[in-house]
């Protein structure tokens, strides 16, 4: 496990858009949100760019993220927005500069795909957290809070269930401690048979979603769990599953299908947590070390940053 150094004022952190194109609004609304800390903000050349589904081709994409990770200025990278793309380019990343100077990188949604790519070919710690979108929310909300605490301190972090989230009913009691590891579910599944499929044996495993049918989570679900990813894990983490409804009026839940799915496993399932695509959310390292309590109700995962 290898953590970068968290950002203190006066660091530079560079915006970029590996994977979806972001609206020219939201990038001031992060650069602004950013400069509130105390950090300098640098544009990526590419990052309010456009092509076909992208902030620009893979080439510029990639360009600009290698760029960042290697040049030594750089402490953090913040991804704009997740969208698609991230996988077209991931195995192109300059890994050894990552290796040779670890940065804070935070991004969620199809930024799993990087996420995942450098704790296997780096062991870097990265932050599970917002995307410009989210800045736009405001210092005062509890998702920009919890973003500054994740790459400024080098403190556990705390998840709380909450009982106003879709996926708070589906627990198996218990505890669990392991390496925190996963994110976008979507992604996760995209990843098997992938050099950069993760090692799930030992770890607590986060999932979120955002847009997929019921059916589609069970497919999801049913395709790990067929490629052994279930077989070892020693806690599930649920996030938000966010608008994942059925267009079939006939169609159960998302809660009943992860409950059905994950309930049999052997293993502390804890649903609720503030993580992934809803109106707030609390980032997290992956990668750390976390305990997770489902009578307490609590995700707690190590620092992300030293």
């Amino acid at each position: 496990m290898v953590r970068a150094g968290r950002l203190v004022e006066g660091d530079l952190v560079v915006l970029l858009s590996p994977s979806g194109a972001s609206e020219p609004g939201r990038v001031a609304g992060t650069v602004a949100a950013l400069e509130g800390w105390g950090l300098r903000v640098r544009l990526g050349e590419h990052a309010g760019g456009r092509h076909l589904f992208f902030a620009g081709t893979d080439d510029q994409r990639l360009a600009d993220l290698n760029a960042a990770l290697r040049d030594p200025e750089v402490r953090g990278v913040f991804c704009l927005r997740g969208g698609y793309g991230m996988q077209r380019i991931v195995d192109r990343v300059d890994f050894a500069a990552v290796r040779d100077d670890p940065k804070v990188v935070i991004g969620f949604s199809d930024i799993t795909a990087l996420h995942v790519a450098l704790w296997r070919e780096a062991g870097l710690v990265t932050v599970h957290g917002p995307t410009a979108g989210q800045f736009e929310r405001g210092p005062g909300s509890l998702t920009v809070r919890a973003a500054r605490r994740a790459v400024t301190t080098s403190e556990p972090v705390t998840v709380v269930a909450d009982d106003g989230e879709l996926t708070h009913g589906v627990r198996v009691e218990g505890v669990a401690e392991g390496k925190l590891l996963g994110g976008n579910l979507a992604m996760l599944a995209t990843t098997v048979g992938t050099r950069h499929a993760l090692d799930t044996d030992g770890a607590i495993l986060l999932l979120e979603d955002v847009d997929e049918e019921p059916y589609r989570v069970d497919r999801m679900l049913v395709h790990l769990r067929r490629a052994g990813w279930l077989d070892g894990v020693r806690g599930i983490a649920l996030g938000q599953f966010t608008n994942c409804v059925g267009g079939n009026p006939s169609y159960p839940p998302v809660a009943d299908v992860l409950r059905d799915q994950l309930t049999a496993l052997g293993v502390p399932v804890l649903g609720g947590l503030p993580i992934g695509h809803g109106d707030e959310q609390v980032a997290v390292g992956l990668g750390v070390s976390a305990r997770l309590d489902t009578e307490a109700g609590t995700l707690v995962a190590g620092p992300a940053v030293t």
